[in-house]
C-alpha cells in the first residue's frame, strides 16, 4: 500500500515538474482578470502557472482596448515582453485583440496568435494549433458568443489577493453610451443563468473567499435580456441566503438604473457591504444627453442624498469624464459643483478618448478633440485636487472606530499587514495598514482605525 501511494505521488510530481509553464500579463479591468483566470483554468492540463515571464513557455498578454491610453499600454507591454523573450510563444488576448483582430493579425507579425474574448473555451484549440508550427503572421481566433447556458467560467487559481474574488454576473452591455466601445468589444448584454452564478458563489465561498466582488458592465441590468426586467435584487437576496461567513461588494451600477429597490435590498441584507460604485460620468444635462444618459446635476445629487439618508455609513465611489465633445466651461463648472456638493468618498476621473465605432466619434474631429483634451487635462488635475481634500476629510470619520479588516498581505520583516475595510474596494481605493502580529492573509481581524495617511488608513489589531 505504501509503495502504491509513493508511486502515485511520485508520478504526480513528475508530471508537474515536466509541465510547460504559463505566464499571464493581465491588463485592464476586473472583468479582464476573470477572463485571465478562466483561460488559465482551461490550459491547466498542459500548463502550470508561473509568476515569472522568464520561466514561461507560453505568455498571454491579456489586453485592454477601452480608451487610447489603455491601448497604448497594452501594445507597449506586448513589445516589451517580445523584446525580452524573442523565442517564447506570445499570444495577444483580451479586448484589444477582440476589437482589432483583423488589423493585428495582418500587422502585428511579432505576435504568435491573436485571441478574442467572446468564447474563452476556444483558447485550448488555439494553443494546440501553435505547437510545432511557424507562421509568417499571427494565427487568429475570434469565435462568436456562446450561448450563456453553455459558457463555462470555471476558475482554479485566482489572481486576487487571498480572501477576495471577482464574480462576473453578466457580459456585454445594452446601454450603448455614445462614448463607450464596450458594446463593440464585448457585445450586447448576456446575463449568466442565476443558478450558474449561485453555484460559482458557493464554490468560491467553500474555498475560503470572504469577499465576493460582483462585477458586470452594469450590475443593475442583470437579467434584463431575459424578459425586459432587472433581476438584480432577486440575485442579491439569493446570494445573501447562501451559507458561509462572507460579504458581497457591488462594483458598477449605472446611475440611471440605480433604484430605491437596490438601496432597500442593501439595507436589509447585512452581508452586502455599504459600498456603492456609481460612475456618474458627468453632471451637466447638456453633456449627459449627448452621452445617452438621462440624469442631471439635481437628480444625481438627489440620488446621492437618498442613499446616505437610507444608509448613513454608505461609501460612494464614482468616475467622472472630462472633455466630452462640446463640453464648455459651464459644463465643467457643473462637474465642480457636483464634486463639491456630492462629497464622494472616492472619485476617479479621465479625459474623453475619441473611439471609432462609437456614436460620439463623429461629434468632433481630430483637431477639435486635441484642443479640448489639452484644456481637459488641466481641468482634470483641478478636479482631482478638490476630490483629494474631500477624500481626506471623509476618511477622518473612520478614525477611532472598529471595523473588520480583510488582510491581503504581510509586510516582510515587520509586525504590519495590509488589508481593506468595507470602504475600500480592491485595486481602486486606498488600503488599511494594520499593526499586529501573526495575521494570516485571507483572514478577517477586528481593528481600530488610529489615523489617516494620504488616502490610506492606519489601524491596530485588537482581537
Amino acid at each position: 500500500m505504501f509503495l502504491q501511494m509513493f508511486s502515485i505521488f511520485a508520478n504526480f510530481f513528475r508530471i508537474k515538474a515536466t509541465m510547460k509553464k504559463l505566464y499571464i500579463e493581465n491588463l485592464g479591468c476586473a472583468k479582464n482578470q476573470v477572463d485571465a483566470e478562466v483561460m488559465a483554468y482551461r490550459l491547466r492540463n498542459e500548463y502550470s502557472l508561473t509568476t515569472e515571464a522568464k520561466d514561461a513557455d507560453l505568455i498571454l498578454v491579456n489586453t485592454c482596448g477601452f480608451i487610447e491610453s489603455a491601448k497604448e499600454e497594452s501594445l507597449n507591454t506586448f513589445f516589451s515582453l517580445r523584446n525580452d523573450y524573442p523565442d517564447k510563444k506570445i499570444i495577444l488576448t483580451g479586448c484589444l485583440a477582440q476589437r482589432y483582430a483583423v488589423d493585428l493579425t495582418n500587422e502585428l507579425v511579432e505576435a504568435d496568435a491573436i485571441f478574442g474574448n467572446r468564447d474563452l473555451r476556444k483558447i485550448t484549440d488555439l494553443v494546440s494549433s501553435l505547437d510545432g508550427k511557424k507562421q509568417d503572421r499571427a494565427l487568429c481566433m475570434v469565435p462568436d458568443y456562446p450561448n450563456p447556458n453553455e459558457e463555462d467560467d470555471t476558475r482554479g487559481s485566482l489572481f486576487s489577493f487571498p480572501g477576495s474574488a471577482y464574480l462576473k454576473i453578466s457580459e456585454g452591455c445594452n446601454h450603448c453610451c455614445s462614448y463607450c466601445a464596450i458594446p463593440v468589444i464585448r457585445g450586447p448584454l448576456r446575463s449568466r443563468p442565476m443558478d450558474a452564478v449561485l453555484k460559482e458563489a458557493e464554490r468560491l465561498i467553500g474555498t475560503g473567499v470572504k469577499e465576493l466582488n460582483l462585477i458586470a458592465q452594469d450590475l443593475s441590468a442583470y437579467g434584463w435580456d431575459w424578459d425586459g426586467v432587472s433581476h438584480f435584487e432577486e440575485l442579491l437576496d439569493k446570494l445573501c441566503a447562501l451559507d458561509g461567513d462572507f460579504s458581497i461588494r457591488m462594483l458598477y451600477i449605472h446611475p440611471d438604473w440605480m433604484t430605491d429597490r437596490i438601496i432597500e435590498c442593501v439595507k436589509r441584507n447585512p452581508k452586502i457591504l455599504h459600498y456603492f460604485d456609481i460612475p456618474f460620468q458627468h453632471a451637466s444635462a447638456h453633456i449627459l444627453r449627448k452621452m445617452g444618459r438621462t440624469g442631471d446635476l439635481e437628480s444625481y445629487l438627489e440620488l446621492v442624498e437618498r442613499i446616505r439618508k437610507s444608509i448613513p455609513d454608505a461609501v460612494i465611489r464614482t468616475t467622472l469624464m472630462l472633455g466630452f465633445p462640446g463640453e464648455t466651461e459651464e459644463d465643467y463648472k457643473a462637474l465642480e459643483t457636483f464634486t463639491i456638493q456630492a462629497r464622494f468618498n472616492w472619485m476617479g476621473s479621465f479625459v474623453y478618448s475619441r473611439e471609432e465605432d462609437t456614436a460620439a466619434f463623429s461629434m468632433t474631429d481630430e483637431e477639435e478633440h486635441f484642443k479640448l483634451s489639452e484644456i481637459s487635462e488641466k481641468r482634470q488635475k483641478k478636479l482631482q485636487r478638490i476630490q483629494e481634500k474631500i477624500t481626506g476629510q471623509k476618511l477622518q470619520a473612520f478614525v477611532g472606530n472598529i471595523y473588520p479588516v480583510l488582510i491581503e498581505e504581510n509586510i516582510s520583516g515587520e509586525d504590519l499587514a495590509i488589508g481593506r475595510i468595507y470602504a475600500q474596494a480592491p485595486e481602486v481605493d486606498g488600503l488599511t495598514v494594520v499593526m499586529g502580529r501573526d495575521m494570516v492573509p485571507g483572514s478577517i481581524y477586528k481593528c481600530r482605525i488610529t489615523s489617516v495617511k494620504d488616502v490610506d488608513l492606519e489601524a491596530v489589531r485588537i482581537d
